[in-house]
């Protein structure tokens, strides 16, 4: 089988060292991929949103099946034109990924179908929502409504905080037409989860839990970024609050779906805190996070490609989908400054024995070498029976890995270990 897997990060280098496990693969490319996965799938100079040229590349290349895996490209409709072209796909279509794609789209969703979620209101007048935030509750929430990679949503401590995040967005336009619309939201407290599932639409299969570590710095300080690392599974999310999630958020959300008609197939994410008064959704989004898959598909044991062809064809039900009863823990290796400015263009060394662990994020490869070329430049993975034992054997790989202005955190799973 020639696979194609759409997007060029660590969470798409994850995908195709799994897929990688099926023996019937004979081929994986990646479009564009980066240069770290040079030695996992072939790498295809074309742009994840480049739609067009990615349906054509499909057709003359005979692809069998096709994985959509960032946002931008899914909300845009790739999967729509691939399947057009009789080109099976992972990944929703675009009238499905609006539940990532507008903040205001699923916010109202939630409300119309009883699925638990934070007070909220929306503005499009940049006034009307300084006029409103002169009284809200502070601290609050503010999201632009539509994809900011990852960064369009500012908790707001103070009042004069969330008149600046809506000024920037609604007036400054720092997420571009993004911010045309805002939603403000009741901030909520209690300790944040991170659920995947695999869904056809109309079953539905939670992978295992997972607890992100968004903050730049140790300790949760400083700037919020795409990740700097997780473990798996969540301790807070247990058996009691995983049946509660299923029940009154999980099946709602993709009944909900139907309901709208907007079937989703794929991967939904499930952002939760998990507060004083139950699971609430903080956020939905419409694929596999990153970098969450980096910790969950090392602990599938069954077959990703068999899972996400049964979700393709509509038989999940008769799937069977097995995680194994162990831990996971990614540590994220950033270029120092990141998510600001940063240098790029260092040389990385990553030893041989421990190549199966690296998911790679950023890195481009001249004369056989490889290189950073992002912030976030590769992520980190290791198992075992015990969490302890995941994050030891993590930093011991990170600490044989070099490369120039290298930064990550050093206490990725402390709060999970907290709560053991």
């Amino acid at each position: 089988m020639k696979i194609m897997v759409v997007g060029g990060g660590g969470r798409e280098h994850a995908i195709i060292k799994k897929i990688k496990e099926n023996k019937n693969v004979t081929e994986i490319f990646a479009l564009p991929g980066n240069g770290g996965m040079a030695q996992d799938a072939t790498l295809v100079n074309i742009g994840a949103k480049d739609i067009s040229a990615i349906v054509q590349f499909a057709k003359d290349n005979k692809i069998d099946y096709a994985v959509v895996a960032p946002d931008d490209p899914l909300v845009l409709g790739c999967v729509d034109a691939l399947e057009e072209e009789g080109i099976p796909c992972f990944g929703p279509k675009a009238n499905a990924a609006i539940i990532e794609g507008s903040k205001v789209f699923s916010k109202n969703l939630m409300k119309k179908y009883g699925i638990p979620t934070a007070a909220y209101e929306v503005f499009d007048d940049l006034q009307k929502a300084i006029e409103y935030l002169k009284t809200a509750p502070i601290p609050t929430v503010i999201k632009a409504d539509g994809l900011a990679l990852g960064k369009g949503v500012i908790i707001a401590m103070t009042r004069e905080e969330a008149f600046e995040a809506v000024t920037s967005m609604m007036q400054d336009k720092v997420f571009g037409k993004s911010g045309d619309h805002v939603v403000i939201e009741e901030f909520l407290t209690g300790p944040e989860v991170s659920v995947l599932a695999f869904t056809d639409g109309k079953t539905c299969i939670p992978m295992v839990s997972s607890m992100d570590h968004k903050r730049a710095l140790d300790g949760d300080e400083g700037l919020n970024t795409g990740g700097m690392g997780t473990v798996a599974p969540n301790p807070y999310y247990t058996d009691d609050i995983a049946k509660i999630c299923y029940d009154t958020i999980f099946m709602p959300t993709v009944n909900a779906m139907n309901a709208e008609g907007r079937t989703f197939k794929g991967c939904l994410y499930f952002g939760l805190m998990l507060t004083p008064k139950g699971p609430r959704v903080i956020e939905y989004n419409c694929r596999f996070g990153d970098p969450e898959t980096q910790v969950v598909l090392p602990l599938l044991e069954s077959d990703l490609l068999t899972v996400m062809q049964a979700v393709t064809n509509e038989t999940l039900a008769e799937c069977k989908v097995v995680f194994k009863k162990e831990s996971a823990c990614c540590v994220i290796m950033a270029s120092k400054g990141y998510p600001t400015a940063y240098e790029k263009g260092f040389e990385i060394t990553i030893p041989e024995d421990i190549s199966d662990s690296v998911y790679v994020a950023g890195a481009s490869v001249k004369d056989g070498k490889l290189y950073t070329s992002g912030g976030r430049v590769l992520g980190v993975t290791s198992t075992d029976s015990t969490l302890q034992g995941a994050i030891d054997k993590s930093y011991a790989k990170v600490a044989s890995i070099h490369f120039d202005n290298a930064y990550y955190r050093r206490d990725i799973g402390k709060r999970a270990l907290q709560a053991k």
